[in-house]
Order: structure tokens, then sequence, then C-alpha cells
């Protein structure tokens, strides 16, 4: 059985860091996703996804992004029930979690400033798991990747010669 979710989307509010009594990061959110046709009007709807991130991974999602800041996430469904305060049942519908990365450039636009293409995964781990020290804040040591567009065989003449020992496998 498969139960896999990989969503793109933003934040609809600041999440909202909480913790249980036994001092577990929990950390509920909300994911507008664009569809990927538009209505009969021509305009292109979103819809709103309930999720939920724990420990390491939840504190990150709540110091580092804020309202409007593209994430991307990768997790499970999972469906419960509780009673309400009326007395009737209510059924829920999350997206719990497993690995969220910030997509939004450092101090770029989408209300997501001081966020960066960090990756925080998986809510299983030691104390250390999640960013590196210094990774945020004041401090801009966040590596620089460049585009490189040019064919590095474009000025060779004939067949690319390759012989099993360069192969991996």
């Amino acid at each position: 059985m498969i139960n896999r979710v990989v969503l793109v989307g933003r934040l609809t509010k600041d999440p909202e860091l909480r913790y249980t009594p036994n001092g577990i990061a929990s950390c509920r959110f909300q994911v507008a996703v664009n569809r990927t046709f538009q209505n009969q009007q021509g305009e292109r709807e979103a819809d709103f996804i309930s999720c939920v991130a724990w420990r390491k991974q939840a504190e990150n999602l709540a110091n580092y992004i804020r309202k409007g800041g593209l994430i991307g996430l990768e997790g499970r469904i999972q469906t419960g029930s509780y009673e309400g305060q009326d007395g009737k049942r209510v059924y829920t519908t999350d997206v719990v979690a497993d690995s969220i990365q910030f997509l939004d450039p450092r101090n770029g636009t989408g209300g997501s400033q001081g966020t960066s293409n960090h990756e925080s995964s998986t809510n299983t781990g030691g104390p250390n798991q999640g960013a590196p020290q210094g990774q945020y804040g004041g401090q801009n040591n966040q590596p620089s990747y460049t585009r490189v567009d040019e064919d590095p065989f474009a000025n060779s003449k004939g067949p690319i010669e390759v012989s099993e020992s360069d192969l991996p496998f």
C-alpha cells in the first residue's frame, strides 16, 4: 500500500508552533496549491490543504517562513476524527509532512523574508537534526549556485570515447 503526497504551494498564514505535554514540537499549517486547469471563467482555482509537521521540522517551519512563503513538502495523508463541542463526530484529513523544503529565495518576495532553500526532513532523529548552526539569522553563509548553460562537448570533433573503466557499474 502506498500513501505518499507531494505538494508545492504557499502558506495561507504564519505557522503556529505548539508543544505537546511531553515537549514535542508540532506545527499546523495550510498550503494553497493551484490547480493545473482553469474554470469556465478562465480563472485558476486553488485547493487549501491542511498539513502538520513535527519536531525539529515544525520548529524550522515556524521560525523561518511566513504567510505567502513558497514551500514544497512530501508526506502522507492521515485521517482522524473527534467529538465536537456540539456532540457530533468531526472528521479530519491532514497531510503529515515528512520533508519540507523552503522554495523562496532568501530575502525574496512573497512574505517569506529570511527563508532559504534549506530542506528540513524526516520527523525522527536526534537533537542536531534540521538546520545546521548558522544557516539562518543575519549571517549570509548560504552557498551560491551558478547555472552553467555551456555544452562541455560543443567543441569536440566526432564521437566521444567512453571506455568500460569509465562506467560506474
